[in-house]
């Protein structure tokens, strides 16, 4: 048996030896076997890797071979998302479950369908007997989105029917699974809150007669209260993070797992697993944790020229992570604007109005996405066309809502989901055939050698 001193050693020999093997790819070997980088063309557009009738992003068109930027647009099913969460707002009602339906169902309901699809959301939220114990307080999570994949795993042994993958089927699991991720991530939460940070536990039933955005509050709260207002902000949160076309990360990684004809529930976890990651859902944590450590090094907020100086060195990787980005800003399709960015800088704004406490801090928000172009065309010498994306002003949002920073991510994946799902029916209906690209091997042929003589 090994002693603990030992197998420490032993790891770290380990490491070292791997930390030999795993070395970064030269850039210059991608360009020459003609390797897409990121499944991205050297413009910077993504290579077309299928066709999707589910959403659509434009963020720039292509003439005469030549990248144009325009102001960008996201549609779900041929909508536009402004004027779904416009007409959700002219209307006062909630907007996500209208959403839901839409991307599942390729058109948008009338109000009894409306209705009847809500009410069957209701009715499903609860989660299975003796799930909640057995599938998240005995083993709580320190990262909420940890503790989701999990759970979404842990449903396939209480679904009586889980492989089957006919539309039918695939549609109820979905519908239960849109249903049920906000439960299973507020009581992920609160198990966290409990058993890792001290505090006392709550684990609200979510009522069948409210809708997403206000059952996420009053699970999340521990005396249950929100305002209007404030499950109306949250709402629009949810409808804009809901889809954003096949390419993102977490949806191809759906296609790329469901096209092995896999069931629901792999497929879904791997897309939340996806999502955690700090270049995808995760991104809008390290927006805060930027602006905090800004806050924590610029002394006088107001003053352009300091602020413009700390995210030069920023970019330079002389500060922050010393990654060399400036979070929230830029997006792979998005050139001149993010449509979900400027909805949500709007509310925002509406918000700060009422709560004045922020208008500085909002500010600052403001002035970074103001200030980044010039600052990153001067330190780059690069005049890229770049805007602020949806992770600028989302996690502002939620702070200002009172939602604790470990919802943040897990936030975005119960809205998104509903895309996900969407997706995976997509596929697994309309394409019928395993993703496999093709990888370039760098290996040279080796002789073995026996392990005496090694």
């Amino acid at each position: 048996m090994l002693t603990e001193d030992r197998r420490k050693k032993l790891q770290e020999r380990f490491q070292r030896e791997a930390a030999g093997v795993y070395q970064p790819f030269s850039k210059d070997l991608f360009k020459q076997h003609r390797v897409k980088r990121g499944l991205r063309n050297d413009d910077g557009t993504g290579v077309m890797a299928g066709l999707t009738s589910v959403g659509a992003v434009q963020g720039y068109y292509i003439d005469d071979g030549e990248k144009i930027p325009m102001d960008g647009h996201l549609r779900y099913r041929g909508y536009d998302i402004t004027d779904i969460v416009r007409n959700c707002e002219e209307e006062q009602r909630f907007g996500f479950e209208e959403v839901a339906y839409l991307l599942l169902f390729g058109h948008l309901p009338d109000s009894v369908t409306l209705s009847d699809f809500s009410r069957l959301m209701g009715h499903l939220r609860p989660l299975p007997e003796g799930f909640a114990e057995d599938m998240i307080l005995k083993a709580p999570s320190k990262d909420i989105m940890n503790k989701m994949a999990r759970s979404v795993l842990a449903a396939y042994s209480y679904d009586p029917n889980p492989d089957e993958i006919n539309v039918g089927n695939i549609l109820r699991q979905s519908i239960e699974l849109i249903a049920r991720l906000p439960v299973m991530a507020a009581y992920g939460y609160q198990a966290k809150n409990h058993y890792h940070d001290g505090n006392s536990l709550y684990l609200h039933t979510p009522q069948q007669d409210l809708s997403t955005a206000e059952n996420l509050l009053y699970m999340l709260r521990p005396d249950n209260n929100y305002t209007r207002e404030e499950a109306e902000m949250l709402d629009v949160m949810l409808m804009i993070h809901a889809e954003h076309g096949g390419g993102n990360n977490s949806a191809f990684t759906t296609r790329v797992i469901s096209s092995s004809d896999t069931d629901t529930y792999s497929a879904i976890s791997a897309a939340i697993g996806s999502l955690k990651g700090p270049k995808h859902g995760g991104a809008n944590a390290k927006v805060m944790g930027m602006v905090e450590d800004i806050k924590g090094h610029v002394k006088d907020w107001s003053d352009e020229d300091e602020l413009k100086a700390y995210l030069a060195k920023i970019l330079r990787k002389e500060a922050f992570d010393e990654s060399g980005l400036i979070y929230g800003m830029g997006h792979a399709i998005y050139t001149y604007s993010d449509p979900r960015c400027i909805l949500l800088k709007e509310k925002a704004d509406g918000l700060v109005r009422k709560n004045p406490e922020f208008e500085k801090e909002f500010k600052l928000y403001c002035d970074i996405e103001r200030l980044t172009p010039e600052v990153f065309a001067s330190v780059k010498n690069n005049s890229k066309v770049m805007c602020a994306n949806v992770d600028m002003y989302s996690g502002f949002v939620y702070k200002m809502l009172g939602i604790p920073s470990e919802m943040y991510t897990p936030l975005f994946a119960i809205s998104r989901i509903v895309g996900w799902s969407a997706h995976r029916l997509e596929e697994v209906i309309g394409c019928g055939r395993i993703i496999r690209p093709a990888y370039k091997s760098m290996l040279h042929s080796k002789e073995y050698v026996k392990i005496g003589k090694r």
